[in-house]
């Protein structure tokens, strides 16, 4: 949304990396069995802006499964202006940690 813009007219970079947040947390949530929190953030990488009517698509990818943590690939990819052919704009490594009612790490759940 133009909101959602810098003075350019390409999307924020914050608004993109939290919404990466988002969906990593789902993957790990489901994974971990429960409530994860975001502990670290690597290798981001903007490669191209994301526009206003960009239709914008967030995959992860399961790297590595600890006893706590859970590390996971995050790619963002677009279609410009909802059409054409799929861009890849950003990636980066979010690590997750499976949290307690108490808000310690606990151990991650077995599928």
């Amino acid at each position: 949304m133009p909101a959602d813009t810098n003075p350019t007219g390409n999307i924020f970079g914050g608004w993109i990396m939290a919404s990466m947040d988002a969906a990593g947390s789902m993957t790990a949530t489901r994974l971990a069995g429960g409530p994860t929190a975001t502990v670290a953030v690597s290798n981001m990488m903007f490669m191209q802006p994301v526009k206003v009517g960009d239709a914008v698509c967030f995959y992860t990818e399961v790297k590595r499964v600890g006893r706590t943590s859970i590390t996971l690939d995050v790619e963002v990819w677009v279609l410009r202006q909802g059409r054409e052919e799929r861009m890849k704009v950003t990636q980066a490594e979010f690590t997750f940690v499976a949290v307690g009612e108490d808000g310690r790490p606990r151990q991650v759940k077995p599928e």
